[in-house]
């Protein structure tokens, strides 16, 4: 039996990155995610580990280059807006071939915006929100539980495929408190050899470099084609998602983090009311789970994604539907939560509409 207990989400993140064996946090204070620096702060400098707050977000992620590129387990927290200032030195980051962990506890935006739960920052984490042609593995927690478990994931994909690996979570998400158990996790079985890290020239090797400027273009390219191999092996194997009910639905929710514990409560209700509908929740938002969605979306009559933005993950289902079904969208923007009402009656209106159209049609 692990050890449980009641934690903020913010909390239960900053106990596992220690449990982890997370050796260096670089952070600057952003509601709503200091949390983890204060934790941090406080349980992580007194069980061994490096608790720095940078001058600034540029600053935080550059001294994650640096612990990496020394081999260590390193993250860095922020916010919506921190992030975007951290956006140079992931892309760097990610050239350089280097694991870290970065959590993103999105708030409302754009600009400073407000500091309640938002989903607006998908494009930046799953496009590659820096310069240049690279990926981020994203993990979209959806429960307190989560925000634990998915920093020994974080910490082991990071090391596996040598590349920065993001927590995308919301606000609410990172203030709420649910019971969190921690499983058993022993560091040393998990950190593989890092004979690439800058600790020492040691005589019976070269240097080491760590770096993402390669002035050569034949040299840059293929630093490129590398990296896009490896995110093709990535994409292959790494691909996590969750189906709800969806063995006999016929129309389909899409929704991650959050607003998919509301559409997992709109389900019920809407199965209640006999409309057959399933939840399809995206867990890795990069890699993301459009293979499943190719799977099924030919035996929809609809397919509705829910999202606390203006509409960011719908291009990635409406691309993996290809027009197989039709693909609606239910947003709610600035911080505001949807409830599972809202969802319902978007789901109603959509049935509705095209049992209407299809009555017209005989």
């Amino acid at each position: 039996m692990g050890d449980t207990r009641l934690m903020k989400g913010n909390e239960a993140l900053a106990e596992a990155a220690i449990r982890a064996g997370c050796q260096g946090y670089f952070g600057y204070p952003i509601t709503p995610q200091s949390e983890i620096l204060e934790y941090l702060a406080d349980e992580g400098r007194k069980r061994g580990m490096i608790v720095l707050q940078a001058e600034s977000e540029v600053a935080s992620i550059n001294m994650v280059y640096g612990g990496a590129g020394a081999g260590a387990r390193v993250m860095t927290s922020s916010s919506s807006p921190g992030i975007s200032l951290m956006q140079e030195g992931i892309s760097y980051i990610a050239c350089a071939e280097l694991p870290c962990l970065i959590v993103n506890v999105n708030r409302g935006g754009p600009g400073l915006g407000t500091i309640q739960p938002s989903q607006g920052d998908y494009f930046q984490s799953v496009k590659g929100g820096g310069h240049g042609d690279y990926r981020l593995i994203v993990l979209a927690p959806s429960s307190v539980q989560e925000m634990a478990d998915f920093v020994y994931d974080a910490f082991d994909l990071a090391d596996k495929y040598r590349t920065p690996v993001l927590i995308l979570a919301d606000g609410a998400l990172g203030q709420m408190m649910e019971k969190v158990e921690f499983r058993e996790y022993i560091p040393a079985d998990h950190v593989p050899p890092k004979p690439w890290a800058t600790t020492g020239k040691l005589k019976e090797r070269a240097r080491n470099f760590v770096t993402s400027l390669h002035m050569q273009p034949e040299q840059m390219e293929e630093v490129n084609k590398h990296l896009q191999a490896k995110y093709r092996t990535i994409a292959e194997h790494e691909v996590r998602y969750e189906l709800v009910a969806a063995d006999d639905a016929e129309y389909m929710i899409v929704a991650y983090g959050l607003a998919a514990r509301v559409s997992h409560r709109a389900v019920q209700l809407a199965r209640a009311e006999g409309i057959r509908v399933g939840l399809l929740r995206p867990i890795t938002l990069w890699p993301y789970p459009s293979a499943v969605l190719q799977s099924i979306a030919s035996r929809l009559q609809g397919v509705l994604v829910v999202e606390m933005n203006a509409g960011q993950m719908v291009e990635d289902v409406r691309l993996a539907v290809e027009g197989r079904a039709p693909v609606h969208f239910y947003g709610r923007m600035g911080g505001v939560i949807p409830g599972p009402d809202e969802v319902v009656r978007a789901l109603r209106a959509i049935v509705h509409n095209e049992v209407a159209q299809a009555a017209e049609a005989h």
